[in-house]
This record gives structure tokens, C-alpha cells and sequence, in this order.
């Protein structure tokens, strides 16, 4: 029979379902292989392997029942046990959370057992999985190579076999970089489609979202399915689906029209041949669908307003996240505690004022609907177009220390250079995928962004599963180091 870790989420719940295996077996598969390789590549930062086998022989429930799955260390709190943001001073001092989380609630009645807890930057707060807490997080497919962040530990353990399926989140692209970086599926689904509750109400003014990254698309759409649920008091609500996203798997796709945008529009940014090379090649994919592919992008797209107003957002939030890590402490955080960026970030957050805050969600409220008009009908004044295809990031994965080999200062202006291409679908909100349909030369993997409008998942699983279909990636794996 197949190694467990081999196959997908659904395929390892339909073993369970049909008596080949059961939850102790995939638990213990699991651990064997984060023992095995983990050492190597540190996605793994907490593990909780005795509590996960407690939980595998006990009676379990759910669709997803017995399926190892990874938390990421930021979020997704579990009662009793710790989740530290990547900051030393919280991991040194061991807090464990009051509550479970909204989504940690629903893994589980999902039937979802979890071990553990991945590797995170400092605070979410960079695209590369590199704290100064901890061993960087490296990626399967050249350990020299950053696996993404923030979500990087959790791209990685996927990509190596450790889980099918591990929780991530993205605030600028944290669910799609470490995704294209590794080879996965990472779809980040639309503002509040996933509730962050109870502890959260927004993050960076609404940008931040829970999602998953996994190997296939069903797996991506199955989850989805269980943990799409609001909780009560959420801030938003995320329009409704028509069905269930997994009945849009193997669906038809019809005649969309798709605009391609393959390069940034100055030298600021990073723009690797690979990377237009994959926007290219998933352009002739979506012609061989049927659909009618061309040229083109939202005009506010790369609005030099946008950066701005942004990180004015991510500075303020900085700020009070921290004070909010203070008072869980019980004492100041210094600034030698902290990793430069988001010393920077606070200083920032905490000169701010209440008018120049609200004055920058002014200014992203109107952007974002100027954006919006591209996926509007055209009936409605809209450009009309069904989804834009894009970059996820500049380059393929840099290695390991590139982003701050030059300094602090330099360490900002190559994060914005590398990723022209998320941020603006955080602060739409609208659903945005990681698709992983090329590789370099070398075998390191190069994401494809495809994007929906706002409360459309329905639509990018359709397209998604069909680009699977039609270029299967699920079957390739990385050479795992030993």
C-alpha cells in the first residue's frame, strides 16, 4: 500500500473511512517522518506528539477524522497550550492561551488531530521564515532556499510530508508566497470568510485571513468547506457560496475572460523571466479551456499610494499587537528584543495619529474600489473581466539570508521588491491562489497568483482543479535532505 504521507488529506480520510488504516496509524506515520526529516529543515518549532496520539486512540469525528494537520505559531490558539508569534520574549516565557480559537475549534470537529505547532518570522511581519528566535525554516526542494513566510514552516512541512494539509494565514501574501515557494496549493480566501475569532476582530485593518495550504486543490476546497464558518460579533461577513467549493472540483470551467499581468511596472521590483514564464504558460493553459486570454491588469494596480497607506495599516497594527504581547507578559518588550523591522514598525505605529491612521483606510477604501472595477460586468461599468492572473513574487526562492545579508535599511527595500503582487488582494479582500504550474530549471518551484472577485472561491476551485487536471503537479516531490 502507498506510505500514508504520501497521499492527500481526502485520500488519507477515505483509508480511515474504509477501515485500512486508522487514526494511530496516520498519526504515527506522520511523526515518524517529522522525527526523520525535520531536524534538517526546522518547520516543526513545537511539537505536541503525545497529546496527538492521546487524541488518535481516542474516538474521533468528522470528515477529516484522523488526519494529522500542523498549526501555525501564530493564531489558531489552543486552551492550555502555546502560541508565540515568533517572539522570543513570549516563547522564553512559555504563555499558554486561555481559549481555543474559532478556527482551532472547527479543525478539530473536522476530525482534523494535531501535532504540533510551525515556524514563523517575528510577528508575520516579512516574506521568509527566518526569526532571529529560531532556526530558519527551509525549503524541501534546496534547504539553502527560504520556504516563504510568514506561513513558511507550515509550506514546508507540507511539501515534505509531514501533514496534507497545515494551517496558514496572509496578511500580504503569507498563505501564497510560502505556497509558491514550496510547490502547494494556497488559496487565501475572501475578508471573513474564515472568522478570527474570538480573539480578533480585524487585523491590519482587515487584511488578514486564516486559510491552509495543502497539495490539491480538493484537499484546499474540503477544508475550506469546514472552517468557512462565521462566528458571531465578526466584524464582516463574506458573501455566500452557491455550494459546497468541493462541488466545484471537476466542474466546468466555461468561456472566462482572463487578464495576464507579468510584470511590475518599474526597476523597484524584482521581474524574473521564470516568474513571467509561469504567468505565460498558465495563460495558454486557460486558452486550452476555453477561456478568452488577454493582456491586461487594473489601472490602480501599482498606484504608488498604495505601499504607503499600507504599511501605514501593518505599522499601526505592529504596535498595538505588541502592546497587547506586553500585557499578556506583564512587562515591556525592549527593543533589543526585537528583530529591526519591527522596531521600526512600532516606532511608526506608536508616532501615528488617529487622523493619519484613518486617513490611510480612507485612501485604500477608494483604491480598493477603483480595483474592483476590472472584475466588474461590464453591463455595470466594469472592464468585465472573470479573473487576473499574475506573479505571486519576483524571483523564485532566494536563499536563505538574502533579505537582510545588506542590513536593516536594505532588508525593507528588498521585501517590497520581491513581492509587488499580493498585498493589494489582502486589502480588496477578494480571494487570491497560489498555483503551483512551473518550476526553474533547477526544480525550485515558481507560483502562478490567480484572482477572483470579492466572495468568488467558487469560481477560483473551478479553475484551479481544472489547471490541475490539466497540468498535474500533486505528483511531484521534493528530494527530501537525510
Amino acid at each position: 500500500m502507498t506510505e500514508p504521507t504520501e497521499l492527500d488529506a481526502t485520500a488519507q480520510a477515505d483509508l480511515v473511512r474504509r477501515g485500512e488504516v486508522g487514526p494511530a496509524d496516520l498519526v504515527d506515520a506522520a511523526i515518524a517522518r517529522i522525527e526523520a526529516t525535520d531536524p534538517q529543515l526546522n518547520a516543526v518549532l513545537r511539537d505536541r506528539f503525545d497529546a496527538a496520539r492521546s487524541e488518535a486512540a481516542a474516538p474521533l469525528d468528522g470528515p477529516f477524522r484522523g488526519v494529522p494537520l500542523l498549526l501555525k505559531d501564530m493564531g489558531a490558539h489552543m486552551a492550555g497550550e502555546e502560541t508565540a508569534y515568533g517572539l522570543a520574549p513570549l516563547q522564553q516565557a512559555g504563555i499558554r492561551w486561555r481559549r481555543d480559537s474559532h478556527l482551532a475549534t472547527l479543525f478539530r470537529a473536522a476530525g482534523f488531530v494535531v501535532l504540533g505547532r510551525t515556524n514563523v518570522p517575528e510577528l508575520g511581519t516579512t516574506v521568509t521564515t527566518e526569526p532571529a528566535a529560531n532556526a530558519p525554516a527551509r525549503n524541501p526542494w534546496d534547504p539553502t532556499c527560504s520556504a516563504g513566510g510568514s506561513s513558511g514552516g507550515s509550506a514546508a512541512a507540507v511539501a515534505a510530508g509531514y501533514v496534507p494539509v497545515a494551517h496558514a494565514s496572509d496578511g500580504g501574501g503569507s498563505i501564497r508566497i510560502p505556497a509558491a515557494a514550496c510547490g502547494l496549493v494556497g488559496l487565501k480566501p475572501t475578508r471573513a470568510r474564515v472568522s478570527q475569532g474570538p480573539g480578533v476582530a480585524e487585523g491590519w485593518g482587515g487584511a488578514t485571513i486564516d486559510g491552509v495550504v495543502t497539495r490539491t486543490v480538493r484537499d484546499t476546497a474540503a477544508v475550506l468547506d469546514l472552517v468557512g464558518r462565521p462566528m458571531p460579533g465578526d466584524p464582516y461577513a463574506a458573501p455566500p457560496l452557491p455550494r459546497p467549493l468541493l462541488e466545484e472540483v471537476g466542474a466546468p470551467v466555461g468561456r472566462l475572460r482572463v487578464g495576464l499581468l507579468a510584470s511590475p511596472p518599474d526597476e523597484r521590483h524584482l521581474d524574473d523571466p521564470e516568474c513571467r514564464a509561469a504567468v505565460a504558460r498558465a495563460g495558454r493553459l486557460l486558452e486550452d479551456l476555453g477561456c478568452a486570454v488577454e493582456e491586461a491588469g487594473p489601472a490602480a494596480f501599482f498606484d504608488d499610494g498604495f505601499s504607503r497607506a499600507f504599511n501605514t495599516t501593518v505599522a499601526a497594527d505592529c504596535a498595538r499587537m505588541l502592546a497587547d504581547h506586553e500585557r499578556v507578559l506583564g512587562r515591556e518588550i525592549a527593543d533589543d528584543e526585537l528583530e529591526p523591522r519591527n522596531v521600526y514598525y512600532r516606532q511608526v505605529g506608536n508616532r501615528l495619529t488617529a487622523s493619519e491612521y484613518l486617513a490611510a483606510r480612507a485612501w485604500l477604501g477608494g483604491w480598493s474600489r477603483r480595483m474592483a472595477s476590472f472584475w466588474t460586468p461590464a453591463d455595470d461599468g466594469g472592464e468585465g473581466f472573470d479573473l487576473l492572473v499574475t506573479p505571486v513574487v519576483g524571483a523564485p526562492p532566494p536563499e536563505l539570508g538574502w533579505f537582510t545579508a545588506a542590513g536593516p535599511r536594505e532588508e525593507g527595500r528588498r521585501i517590497s521588491a520581491f513581492m509587488p503582487w499580493t498585498a493589494q488582494f489582502n486589502v480588496t479582500g477578494q480571494p487570491a491562489a497560489s498555483l503551483p504550474l512551473h518550476a526553474t530549471d533547477a526544480g525550485l518551484p515558481v507560483g502562478v497568483q490567480v484572482v477572483a472577485a470579492a466572495g468568488r472561491e467558487d469560481l477560483l476551485v473551478r479553475v484551479a482543479a481544472a489547471l490541475e487536471e490539466a497540468a498535474p503537479w500533486a505528483g511531484r516531490r521534493p528530494r527530501l535532505p537525510a
